[in-house]
């Protein structure tokens, strides 16, 4: 099978992207979905808040999902589901595996956008026993609202950023109360207003703060949680029939390695400059693989701004120019994009994403390039744990391209 551009993901990032590119008609896109159908987490993350920045509204989950399949479709992007992309026959070349058979997919260009997901219980080494009753928080929505199926009545939620709410909502779906929240940070990860919502008696979770999970209880089922307070060493036990661990996010980079493309260290996900171009030529990446992890909207925009650069490629753009590294100090764990190279178009939205491990409510950015200070900005919103910290792409202005990398701190 031959196609012009091959989408690996058919959620947002990867159906925006495709829309965008098979606009002009004369392009032949193709978007590769392991799903029985496309349109990615939001499918089954039932609640309000999806679209705001991409699409200006405000709706469901599944609602917006269907409206990127929609648009995608109309423009006539070929979506197949079901299909999994299993390895690469060549720098542009996929084999995909579906119930039909295996194919092979040649493409002129091909895009990863195959999203994140969060760490499961065995990565992330909790001690205990082995019951059922444990979920990170795409599998309960998956369970929830895709098969409609139950889970317990009284659940522990470990962590409490943006996805710890989506999945004390769900759970309030299901019938099941969130008996406790814990955090290892001073204060929840999340938005304000979420945490005033979930404290409300609406909700009434309760968040424990500097708390971690030490031992999980309970043969066959899940009986009860150990929790420790990480200042005083004291420790409890919370009975409860389900827990959710949300958070420590993970891109789906496998394809990306055997690909051989130049990893970025600290994203885990490929390395990637402005325009969302890899090592490989011909390869672009976009979503929550490069930055794991934004918000639905976000990788969606991403997906515009990488079709961009994948048109440029096709119309026999010319070879990219040497770049510079962007790097990070702590408590910043890492920005993407992480190449700024002369002459390209900005990041998208003209944001640099990265990720802090330490609350800083006013955070002044400092960029320095070698040993020189070279910007500082005072931004008016908080570098928080547990969310993207975006800061305008403006503060590299005065980046010389002929110097070493640029480090991008706290003052």
């Amino acid at each position: 099978m031959k196609t012009d551009v091959a989408i690996i993901g058919g959620g947002p990032a990867g159906l925006t992207a495709a829309a965008e590119l098979a606009k002009d008609r004369g392009l032949d896109v193709t978007v590769l979905e392991r799903e029985v159908e496309a349109g990615g987490i939001p499918r089954h993350s039932d609640h309000l808040g999806y679209g705001i920045r991409d699409m200006k509204t405000f709706i469901s989950g599944p609602a917006y999902a269907r409206r990127l399949v929609s648009k995608a479709s109309a423009a006539g992007v070929h979506i197949l589901t079901e299909a999994m992309v299993t390895g690469w026959h060549g720098d542009r070349s996929l084999e995909v595996t579906s119930p039909q058979g295996r194919i092979r997919v040649d493409a002129r260009a091909v895009v990863l956008a195959t999203g994140a997901r969060e760490r499961p219980r065995a990565a992330r080494l909790i001690p205990g026993d082995r019951p059922s009753g444990i979920y990170t928080t795409g599998q309960l929505q998956n369970v929830v609202h895709l098969h409609h199926q139950t889970v317990g009545r009284r659940a522990v939620v470990v962590g409490a950023e943006l996805v710890s709410w989506s999945a004390v909502l769900t759970l309030r779906h299901a019938g099941c109360r969130t008996e406790l929240m814990t955090t290892t940070y001073p204060s929840p990860e999340s938005y304000g207003l979420f945490n005033i919502a979930g404290r409300s008696p609406l909700l009434g979770v309760q968040v424990a703060t500097r708390t971690r999970l030490v031992r999980i209880i309970g043969k066959p089922a899940l009986q009860a949680v150990e929790i420790e307070d990480i200042d005083t060493g004291r420790r409890r036990i919370v009975e409860c029939d389900t827990l959710i661990l949300t958070g420590d996010w993970i891109p789906d980079h496998e394809l990306a390695r055997t690909a051989g493309i130049s990893m970025d260290a600290e994203t885990l996900g490929p390395l990637v400059d402005t325009a969302l171009r890899t090592g490989r030529d011909g390869v672009f990446a976009a979503g929550n693989l490069c930055h794991p992890v934004d918000t639905a909207d976000i990788a969606a925009l991403d997906g515009a701004h990488v079709a961009h650069t994948v048109r440029d490629f096709l119309n026999g753009a010319p070879t990219i120019a040497k770049g510079v590294r962007l790097q990070v100090e702590s408590p910043l764990r890492w920005i993407s994009p992480g190449i700024l190279r002369p002459y390209d178009r900005g990041p998208a939205r003209n944001r640099l994403l990265l990720w802090t491990d330490t609350l800083v409510r006013i955070p002044r950015i400092r960029v320095r390039q070698d040993g020189q200070v070279i910007a500082t900005r005072t931004l008016p919103w908080p570098a928080s744990p547990g969310r993207v910290f975006r800061i305008p792409s403006s503060v590299l202005e005065g980046v010389d391209f002929a110097d070493g990398s640029v480090t991008i701190s706290l003052a």
